[in-house]
């Protein structure tokens, strides 16, 4: 009972930090909340230069030259006749400019900039690590924790690798465009998955460290459990993660609608913008990381399932040398997740690895690698 006082008692520091801190900090970075706006209609006469247009309907400026197809304010003197569209076409041009617009003033690029440059660095620290097998128990952790506090209470719930999925394919739906930089960012992402087997999701997504760390806390250094962890099999996790996906997806597309919204779970790194659906399903989201790994990840996440069918040709991921591996399945008790027994068995479907470097830590005849090439598969019998 000692050790299960503990972990909740860590659990709820950790917690506390996180809601207060971030509380605090995002109210030094200000900005403003990421929202899709409802379709306007716009006073419309052909008459009209494009300058009254834009005063009439309150538009900025930018957005409307960017809808006519102009450069700046020139052109914008001209009559609305004169670009040859119809009230319908350029009700639908300014509406696609204007989310554009939005979004972009939506952004802290400072804040974004600085973002990236401190996962590259630390994504970089960690791989070296990795290779060199030295992530133990007690850094493990304390990189876990550095991860929370800059990517996440620091740095806030945005950007995030779940939001370039979610929110491309929202605005998409709604407004029939993709922000530009959004793909970037995705693009950015899905190649750090193919260099390196998932990991901005396993050290730098803000979400995914915080569900590792909870996990990690109901854990003694040697990596027994203090509470009952359980490991709920690929199949089912994974087909729950497509229909999630599907129904997340058709309804994005069909109405516009973000069914993630209402209980983002990275907004508690945004405390003020939570409400009390989103904070019930938060609490029942990380109570559940105590015993199951990373939930939200295996279950939910639109980037997880995305970043999981990049994960199938990653560059660097966990390997195993069967000429010095001794069929012990010390790796497979110690892995968090179903994975390593998939990975060691070669099994049919391999499930998403975080590469957390747990079944390195645990080889005893360090036949555990993190490092490029095709994965081996093992001699017949090996494992009976």
């Amino acid at each position: 009972m000692k050790g299960y006082y503990k972990v909740l008692w860590h659990s709820a520091l950790l917690l506390a930090f996180i809601v207060g801190g971030s509380y605090f900090v995002s109210g030094l970075w200000g900005g403003k909340p990421e929202k899709i706006d409802a379709d306007r209609t716009f006073s419309f006469s052909p008459g009209m230069t494009a300058l009254d247009f834009a005063s009439v309907n309150g538009l900025p400026a930018p957005a409307l030259g960017a809808a006519l197809g102009l450069r700046g304010r020139e052109g914008l003197e001209r009559s609305l006749a004169s670009f040859g569209f119809s009230e319908p076409e350029l009700s639908l041009k300014v509406q696609k400019s204007l989310a554009l617009h939005n979004e972009e003033r939506s952004k802290n690029w400072k804040k974004i900039v600085l973002k990236f440059a401190l996962w590259f660095a630390f994504l970089g620290a960690v791989f070296i690590l990795m290779r060199r097998g030295l992530i133990k128990y007690r850094l493990r952790n304390a990189l876990y924790f550095a991860a929370v506090a800059i990517f996440g209470v620091v740095l806030g719930s945005d950007p995030s690798p779940m939001g370039t999925v979610k929110d491309a394919i929202v605005l998409f739906g709604a407004k029939g465009v993709f922000f530009p930089p959004r793909l970037a960012a995705l693009a950015v992402f899905l190649l750090l998955v193919i260099l390196a087997n998932k990991f901005i999701c396993s050290w730098g997504c803000q979400l995914g460290v915080l569900q590792d760390l909870l996990f990690r806390l109901s854990r003694d250094k040697n990596g027994r459990s203090i509470l009952r962890q359980y490991k709920p099999s690929f199949e089912f996790t994974n087909t729950v993660r497509i229909i999630f996906f599907s129904v997340f997806t058709a309804a994005a597309l069909a109405w516009g609608l973000d069914i993630v919204e209402p209980v983002d779970p990275f907004k508690i790194y945004n405390p003020a913008m939570v409400k009390m659906a989103g904070w019930l399903f938060i609490g029942a989201l990380l109570s559940a990381s105590l015993f199951i790994y990373r939930p939200w990840c295996h279950l939910l996440c639109p980037f997880g399932l995305v970043g999981w069918l990049a994960e199938k040709v990653s560059i660097y991921k966990i390997r195993v040398n069967y000429s010095t591996c001794i069929a012990c399945g010390t790796c497979e008790l110690a892995c968090p997740s179903t994975v390593m027994s998939a990975i060691l068995r070669r099994g049919r479907s391999i499930p998403d690895c975080f590469a957390c470097g747990e079944c390195q830590s645990a080889c005893p005849t360090r036949s555990v690698t993190f490092s490029s090439g095709r994965r081996d598969l093992p001699p017949a019998g090996k494992f009976k």
